[in-house]
């Protein structure tokens, strides 16, 4: 009887409790435009000049690509939510499935390529991802958002027509400042670095220390690769310092 209890009890509270942690999915838009703004972000003319470029690349290549921007994808990850929008909207060509959703959800800080089976050759997710870094994310994080939008439509267009990217110019670019960040680096490796080797053991705590600087670094300057340099260079001086 008390293990019947139990599990009355235990059944009681989750009827209660599990509506707390429930969350409505948000809505997918309806297509009606290659530019879906929801954020407001957008004026008339950056929306003007952005078709102005996507529209060349479905009359050329047949090849359709939309953007999407919202403020947040939650409680979705930004990636469960660009399948259910490229789902609902069938970009590309029937049959050939060319098409690519460049989804921005300004609030997360998060950017993703959806791209069809029928461009993964041209657009595979490396490639996607650098448009991304390399192209869009250094605008983003300076409220450069239709510039940045239009930098990563044109590394696109040119992608999907068969062109090669150029090479990053200089690979320190977008990089940190290591002599300004390094103090900073010392002072977590020395303190707030100390305490969870302490807590947790010397690897696992020099992981979380690293991995703390790393989102530190990723939403003050919003370059991934900066955030995983600051990231490394913060594990190495916490596991080896004292």
């Amino acid at each position: 009887m008390p293990v019947v209890r139990s599990l009355v009890l235990a059944a009681g509270l989750l009827f209660f409790v599990a509506p707390a942690f429930a969350q409505d999915l948000r809505d997918v838009p309806a297509l009606r435009e290659r530019i879906t703004d929801l954020t407001g972000t957008l004026n008339v003319n950056d929306v003007a000049a952005l078709d102005a470029r996507l529209t060349p690349i479905e009359e050329d290549t047949g090849s359709q690509v939309a953007v999407l921007i919202v403020d947040s994808t939650r409680p979705e990850s930004i990636e469960q939510y660009a399948i259910r929008v490229a789902e609902s909207w069938r970009l590309g060509r029937r049959g050939v499935d060319d098409g690519v959703l460049i989804l921005v959800a300004l609030d997360d800080r998060r950017v993703r390529m959806e791209v069809g089976y029928g461009l993964e050759g041209a657009v595979p997710d490396a490639l996607a991802n650098r448009i991304i870094d390399e192209r869009m994310t250094p605008r983003f994080a300076a409220g450069e958002v239709a510039d940045g939008l239009a930098a990563g439509i044109d590394a696109l267009a040119a992608t999907i027509r068969g062109e090669a990217l150029p090479a990053p110019a200089n690979l320190s670019r977008g990089l940190p400042d290591v002599g300004g960040l390094l103090p900073i680096l010392l002072i977590v490796g020395m303190t707030i670095g100390g305490a969870l080797k302490r807590a947790l053991g010397a690897f696992p705590g020099a992981m979380l220390a690293g991995g703390i600087v790393g989102v530190i670094v990723w939403f003050l300057a919003g370059v991934i690769l900066t955030a995983c340099v600051a990231g490394v260079i913060a594990f190495f001086v916490t596991l080896f310092l004292s």
